[in-house]
C-alpha cells in the first residue's frame, strides 16, 4: 500500500502542476503583462469622484479638473532641463530632487512630477509637451466646496504614500485617497475604479496601438455620490454659534439615529486643503497644539458629563428598585458623605424627591440614590458591575460605531477600574461618590451625551449614530438599522422626561425657553484642571447641556459642551435651545439669545492655557472673509 501511495501522490501534484502551467502559458494572457512589461505602457482613466449632498438634497461637495505632470524616469532622454525648470517655474535643484524620488519608486512606472497644475499651467506645459520625451500629462480631479464649513464633516482627500501603496495594490503613485471624515469612512464608494488601458509600443518605444486588441483594458467606473444625515443650515448655524469658542456639538433624530450636525471648533475652511497649497495648509493645522483645528472634539474629546449624568443615576436607581418616585432626601446645601467630606449643592436646599431633584439639578439627591444603589449588593465589586453594566447599555464606554474613522470611547468604571486604583485597601459607594453625579472617573465624548439624549427621548432604545442617509443604487449598512435596547424598563423613562421638561418650565434653564417648542433638556457644569507651568491648576468649569425636542415624538436631540465655558445655563444652553429653533423652525425668534452667544468671546480664558497659536489667529481673522460664493452648480458638467 505504501509502495503504490507515494508514486499516486507524486503523479497527482505533477498533474496539477502541469495543468496550471497549461492554463497560465496558454489559455491565461494576463501574466504577460507582467513580463512584457517593456513593450507596453500602462494609461489610466481617472473617474470623477462621488459628489456629497446634504440630507434634503443640496450640495456641499463637487469636483475640479486638475492636470498631474507625471514622469517614467526611463523613458526621459535629451531634454533641455533648463527650458523645462522655466516653463513649469521649477528649480534644477526641485527637478534632480523629483526625479531621484521617481527613480527609486520604479524607472519604468509613472510617478507624479508636479501636481496639481492650474489651467494656464496646464495650457502652457501641453503646447510644448513634445519635447519633453517621458513626461505626460494626468488628469484628474480636486474637490471643489460649495460651503466653508463642515471640514470636520468632510475630511479631505490628498496623494497615497508609500505605505498605503503597498498596503493596497490598487493604488498607485499620485493616486488620491480620502483622509479623515465622510471621505475616508466613504472612500471605496466615493472614489469609483479607475480604468485602465495597455498600449503596445514597438522596439523604438513607439505607441502603435492597444495591447490584444484592448482585452484586458477597463473603462473606469464613475464614483457614487452619497447624502448625508447632516442638515446644511444647521451645521452652519451651529459653527458660527462656536467662532471664539472650543468644544463640541452633536445633534443626533432620535427615531434613526442620523446626525444632523457635528461641530467642532475651532475649525477652518475645507477649501485651504485644496491645491498646490494644501501641505503648507495642513502643516500649519496640524502643528498647531493649542487650539487643534484638527481635533474633532465632537468624536474624540473625553470630558467629565457633569450634572447631565444624573439623569443615568437616576434611571439606575429605579431600575435597581432601590427608589421609588415618592423617595425623598433632605438637601442641606449639600450632602456630608464621610467625615469631614461635604459635596457642595447650589439647588437652594430642601426635601427633594426625583421630579424636583432633577429639574433642580440636586447633587445630594443623587448622591444618595447612587449610594444605595452601590449598597443593594453585599459586594461593592458585584455592585459596581451592576450599575457600570446598565450605563453601557446606552452605548456609553465604548466605540459608538458609528460611521467615520475616528472617536474614544470614553469611560465608564467598573470594579476592574477599582481594584487597579485602590489595590491596598478596600473602596465603598462613598469613595466613588462623584460617579453620582458626572465626575469621579466618568468620561463621555459629545456625540455620547447627544446619543444619551436620543435614547432617553426615544425611552430605552437608540439606533448607532451615522452620518449617511443615502448611497446612490445601495442600502445602507444594516448595523445603522439595529435597534439597541437598554437594560433599563420604559416604564421609568417617562417620570424621568417630565423632571427634564421642568427644567425648562420650573428649573436651571428657565431663561432658555422658547415659546411653543416643548424642550426636556438638563444643565451641566463640570469642573475642569489644566497643567500651567507644571502645576495642576484649577480652571474655569466646562459648560455642559443636553436637550431633546419636542417633548412628545422628538425630532433632535443634542449635547453642547463649551470648553471653559462656566455654568451650563450660561452658553452651552443658550447654543442648544438655538440650535433646536433653528433645526425645527427654521428660524431664530431668542434673538437675544443668538446676540448673547455671538457676542461671547472666550479667546482670553483659553490664553491663559498658553494663548492661541498664529494659526489660529489668522483662521479666525479669515473665517468669514474666505467664504466662497458659489451658485447654479451643475452636477458633473
Amino acid at each position: 500500500m505504501r509502495k503504490v501511495l507515494l508514486p499516486s501522490i507524486i503523479i497527482v501534484l505533477t498533474g496539477m502542476l502541469l495543468l496550471r502551467l497549461f492554463y497560465l502559458q496558454v489559455i491565461d494572457d494576463s501574466l504577460k503583462l507582467k513580463s512584457e512589461n517593456n513593450a507596453i505602457k500602462i494609461k489610466y482613466d481617472y473617474p470623477e469622484r462621488g459628489y456629497i449632498y446634504d440630507r434634503k438634497g443640496k450640495l456641499l461637495v463637487a469636483n475640479q479638473p486638475s492636470y498631474d505632470i507625471m514622469v517614467i524616469p526611463k523613458e526621459v532622454k535629451n531634454i533641455d532641463t533648463l527650458e523645462f525648470c522655466q516653463l513649469l517655474d521649477v528649480t534644477k535643484e526641485f527637478y534632480i530632487e523629483r526625479m531621484a524620488k521617481a527613480k527609486v519608486y520604479s524607472p519604468r512606472l509613472p510617478s507624479v512630477f508636479l501636481p496639481q497644475l492650474n489651467k494656464l499651467e496646464y495650457a502652457a506645459f501641453q503646447e510644448k509637451i513634445r519635447k519633453f520625451q517621458g513626461f505626460y500629462i494626468q488628469k484628474r480631479s480636486l474637490r471643489d466646496y460649495q460651503v466653508n464649513f463642515g471640514a470636520n464633516v468632510f475630511g479631505s482627500i490628498t496623494q497615497v504614500n508609500e505605505r498605503e501603496i503597498a498596503k493596497n495594490p490598487y493604488y498607485n503613485s499620485g493616486d488620491f485617497i480620502g483622509k479623515q471624515g465622510v471621505e475616508e469612512s466613504y472612500e471605496k464608494t466615493l472614489r469609483g475604479i479607475k480604468g485602465v488601458k495597455y498600449i503596445q509600443k514597438d522596439k523604438y518605444n513607439r505607441e502603435i496601438g492597444s495591447y490584444k486588441e484592448g482585452r484586458f483594458d477597463t473603462i473606469a467606473v464613475q464614483g457614487k455620490d452619497i447624502r448625508l444625515s447632516i442638515d446644511l443650515e444647521l451645521q452652519k448655524y451651529g459653527e458660527e454659534l462656536m467662532i471664539n469658542k472650543r468644544g463640541g456639538i452633536v445633534a443626533i433624530e432620535p427615531a434613526t439615529g442620523e446626525i444632523l450636525s457635528l461641530i467642532t471648533a475651532p475649525s477652518y475652511d475645507p477649501a485651504i486643503l485644496v491645491g498646490r497649497k494644501r501641505s503648507k495648509n495642513y502643516t500649519l493645522l496640524y502643528r498647531d497644539s493649542i487650539a487643534k483645528p484638527l481635533y474633532d472634539r465632537g468624536l474624540l474629546a473625553e470630558y467629565p458629563p457633569g450634572s447631565p449624568f444624573k439623569i443615568m443615576t437616576g434611571l439606575v436607581g429605579l431600575q435597581e428598585k432601590v427608589i421609588n418616585l415618592s423617595t425623598t432626601f433632605t438637601c442641606n446645601h449639600g450632602f456630608s458623605y464621610a467625615s469631614g467630606r461635604f459635596q457642595g449643592c447650589h439647588c437652594g436646599g430642601g426635601l427633594r424627591d426625583m421630579h424636583v431633584g432633577i429639574y433642580k439639578s440636586c447633587n445630594a439627591y443623587f448622591s444618595n440614590v447612587y449610594l444605595r444603589t452601590i449598597a443593594k449588593y453585599t459586594k461593592p465589586t458585584y455592585a459596581v458591575d451592576v450599575w457600570s453594566n446598565h450605563i453601557k447599555s446606552f452605548g456609553l464606554g465604548k466605540f459608538m460605531g458609528c460611521d467615520l474613522p475616528t472617536g474614544k470611547r470614553g469611560k465608564i468604571p467598573n470594579s476592574k477600574t477599582y481594584k487597579k486604583m485602590y489595590p491596598d485597601w478596600g473602596w465603598s459607594g462613598k469613595t466613588i461618590i462623584s460617579n453620582a453625579i458626572g465626575q469621579g472617573e466618568v468620561l463621555m465624548t459629545p456625540i455620547q451625551l447627544a446619543n444619551m439624549m436620543a435614547t432617553v427621548a426615544n425611552k430605552g432604545y437608540y439606533y448607532t449614530p451615522h452620518i449617511i442617509k443615502k448611497i446612490e443604487g445601495e442600502i445602507i449598512d444594516k448595523k445603522f438599522r439595529t435597534k439597541h435596547v437598554t437594560t433599563i424598563d420604559k416604564s421609568h423613562f417617562s417620570p424621568m422626561i417630565e423632571g427634564l421638561f421642568d427644567v425648562y418650565n420650573l428649573g436651571t434653564a428657565y431663561a432658555l425657553k422658547v415659546e411653543g417648542i416643548d424642550i426636556c433638556g438638563k444643565t451641566g457644569t463640570a469642573e475642569n484642571f489644566a497643567k500651567i507651568d507644571g502645576k495642576r491648576t484649577k480652571m474655569e468649569d466646562h459648560s455642559i447641556f443636553v436637550a431633546f425636542a419636542p417633548k412628545d415624538n422628538p425630532k433632535i436631540a443634542i449635547a453642547v459642551m463649551i470648553e471653559n465655558g462656566g455654568y451650563g445655563a450660561t452658553i452651552a444652553g443658550p447654543i442648544a435651545s438655538l440650535m433646536i429653533e433653528k433645526y425645527l423652525r427654521k428660524k431664530i425668534t431668542r434673538t437675544d439669545l443668538e446676540t448673547r452667544v455671538l457676542s461671547i468671546s472666550l479667546q482670553g480664558r483659553y490664553a491663559k492655557l498658553g494663548g492661541l497659536s498664529d494659526a489660529v489667529k489668522l483662521e479666525l481673522r479669515k473665517r468669514d472673509s474666505i467664504v466662497k460664493s458659489k451658485t447654479n452648480v451643475q452636477k458633473k458638467e
